[in-house]
């Protein structure tokens, strides 16, 4: 006698499917982005953090003081400094989430078999991580375009900016008074290196991310505590395919006698070793921006306990038969030391 499944068992059959997901294949055709770099690079368990609290915050030692360090006579008067070198970062949470959906007649009772369940379930799920995947990939390129925009992420334009003058220039992103809450003003130290370029070149481009990638290198002179350390590869440069497409033929040009800044491995473009990462969202832009961003000090940030947390399947208000399953993520990217990263364009 076959076993009756009844509406009550549905949330315990979900689960217990969810850990079968991997018996059954099918081709996914239906993603629109050719690689995700976003998902598989800056949320690994080495790149990420996770907090608590109803922010992130961080404290950055943004100045030295002055008159502390000095040559003195054995027997000269002391003359002590308090300079305050601190400043706090705040950035808030962001909460993202997906969700899927069972109808109990359509497809609990009409696919009752073990594996038909399962051949329903796992392309839901999929599609649903899917879309999730994608809107993260959207977001971590783009910026707030004010400060009251309260869900939108700090993407990557949020904490490196574009600006035409060569050096430390990267400043506020457009439609903010402050980065994380913190004044430039008081904090110039706080801002990313930038450039502008003409073309994609040995004398432009690439002569100018040499000048970047020495400026960007800061080694303390003192050990302490901080919020860097992240393992994995430190730098990766991201930027549209037209300008990675040059920089594959500069790569394929080169005399490897005479050493070379721009390399090509496995079909992997690389500056200095570095890996230069093609990013679809950006061959939308209009100023071909390269990003040359440090790792250790920019990655995502997830409230504990809500990195990716999938809900037992419930049923949904006001539809007795229909049951859904949500997935929440609360997170933000940071940036603990701007001056670590660069942006090279054609034109802020």
């Amino acid at each position: 006698m076959s076993t009756v499944i009844t509406p009550t068992d549905v949330p315990d059959l979900v689960a217990t499917t969810l850990r079968d997901l991997g018996r059954l294949k099918f081709q996914q055709i239906a993603q629109n982005l050719v690689h995700y770099e976003v998902f598989s690079k800056w949320f690994k368990k080495d790149r990420m953090s996770f907090d608590s609290g109803i922010g992130i915050q961080r404290t950055l030692m943004s100045k030295l003081g002055s008159g502390a360090a000095k040559h003195t006579g054995y027997l000269d008067s002391d003359d002590v400094t308090m300079p305050d070198v601190l400043t706090q970062m705040t950035v808030p949470w962001v909460h993202a989430q997906t969700s899927w959906g069972l109808v109990y007649q359509q497809d609990i009772l009409m696919n009752s078999g073990k594996e038909l369940i399962l051949n329903v379930i796992k392309p839901r799920r999929a599609d649903s991580m899917i879309q999730l995947v994608e809107m993260l990939e959207d977001k971590a390129w783009s910026a707030p375009a004010s400060s009251t925009d309260k869900l939108s992420p700090y993407g990557l334009p949020y904490w490196v900016v574009a600006n035409d003058t060569q050096g430390f220039n990267g400043g506020l992103p457009s439609g903010h008074s402050t980065v994380a809450g913190v004044n430039l003003t008081d904090n110039p130290n706080f801002k990313n290196y930038s450039f502008k370029y003409t073309t994609v070149s040995q004398d432009d481009l690439i002569k100018k991310l040499r000048t970047a990638h020495r400026n960007c290198r800061f080694v303390s002179p003192i050990k302490s505590d901080d919020y860097s350390g992240k393992s994995g590869d430190r730098y990766r440069i991201y930027t549209d395919e037209a300008t990675i497409s040059n920089l594959e033929d500069i790569s394929a040009a080169q005399n490897q006698n005479l050493g070379r800044d721009m390399a090509s491995q496995d079909g992997l473009v690389t500056f200095r070793k570095h890996p230069v990462i093609w990013v679809p969202q950006l061959d939308s832009t209009t100023n071909a921006p390269v990003y040359m961003i440090d790792h250790s000090t920019f990655y995502p940030v997830c409230l504990r306990g809500d990195y990716l947390r999938e809900s037992e399947a419930k049923e949904v208000a006001g539809q007795h038969n229909a049951f859904s399953v949500f997935v929440d993520l609360t997170y933000n990217y940071i940036c603990v030391d701007r001056r670590r990263n660069c942006v090279g364009t054609t034109g802020a």
